[in-house]
């Protein structure tokens, strides 16, 4: 992720360790944090709902109720209004900083959000849409990725609408975080609430049999509902089509199968679920960026 040559040209190196650079708006605030120097124990705190995102370097994170982690680009942290951040930076230099994205985001903004969502898309088992109030950790996708770079450039514009523009953006975000997180909980308790949540069901019947064929008529029929009204209801509580989760779910699986590089891959994309290698060779290359082949090389002892 990279930030605008803007950034650069405008900010003020004042410090050494967690140089801040700040953006106002009306329902946001981004803080870019530098540190050229190793540091421990570094404390940082914001009043309102917070997404931290890696840009460079490598922080380590001690928060509450979870044990220490590193944090790496290309990774994104939720956290709570008011939670004590904790931090070492044990790489840092002058030569290679530690840079990170803080954006804070008003509790306005983000109940506005989750009315919308809870009026136009209510989730299927009656609960209802809310921020997490606990450290959500994850992996950007490709659409968390692309919000985060365009946030970093509307922030830094010098434009007259930009306000709104954020606001858009800002929406989309909080919508993809809450479904990810959604489709991260299914995943983890699937086993403990399929027996009372359609959706936790067919994710655990999924996850059970990645190698066998798997259709929308077929995952429908397990959810007791119609095939229009099961794929649009896992689309918009989960985020992703259900084939788009199969196929996710099929990859992650052929990841760990291509750590052994005495596998044919043609047993490795069957054994996944996938009937033919071009199709296998194109949703891997598509998310890894590499070919399953390549991929599977870097495991060659040399």
């Amino acid at each position: 992720m990279h930030l605008p040559d803007k950034f650069f040209k405008e900010r003020k190196l004042e410090y050494l360790v967690e140089n801040q650079t700040s953006y106002t708006l009306n329902n946001a605030s981004m803080h870019v944090f530098e540190t050229h120097l190793q540091a421990e124990k570094v404390f940082l705190q914001f009043d309102q709902p917070v997404l931290a995102s890696m840009l460079i370097g490598k922080k380590v994170m001690h928060l509450r109720d979870k044990k220490s982690f590193n944090f790496l680009p290309g990774e994104s942290l939720i956290l709570p209004s008011n939670e004590v951040m904790c931090i070492d930076f044990p790489e840092a230099n002058e030569e290679n900083p530690t840079r990170c994205l803080a954006m804070a985001i008003s509790d306005e903004k983000i109940n506005k959000v989750i009315n919308l969502m809870n009026e136009v898309m209510p989730k299927h088992d009656g609960t209802e849409w809310v921020l997490m109030d606990y450290n959500y950790h994850f992996t950007n996708d490709a659409s968390i990725y692309g919000i985060i770079q365009r946030l970093l450039y509307l922030f830094t514009e010098n434009h007259p609408s930009k306000d709104y523009f954020v606001d858009n953006m800002l929406q989309e975000l909080i919508i993809r975080i809450l479904q990810g997180n959604t489709r991260e909980k299914y995943m983890q308790n699937a086993s403990k609430i399929s027996s009372n949540n359609r959706l936790a069901y067919v994710i655990e019947f999924i996850s059970q049999h990645l190698h066998e064929p798997l259709s929308v008529s077929d995952l429908s029929k397990k959810a007791c509902m119609s095939e229009s009204h099961f794929h649009k209801t896992f689309k918009e509580e989960l985020g992703v089509t259900p084939i788009d989760y199969i196929n996710s779910e099929r990859i992650k699986m052929a990841i760990n199968l291509l750590k052994d590089p005495d596998r044919k891959i043609k047993e490795i994309y069957l054994e996944c679920g996938f009937e033919n290698r071009s199709y296998f060779n194109r949703l891997f290359k598509r998310k890894i960026h590499v070919s399953p082949g390549e991929y599977q090389s870097k495991f060659i002892k040399h």
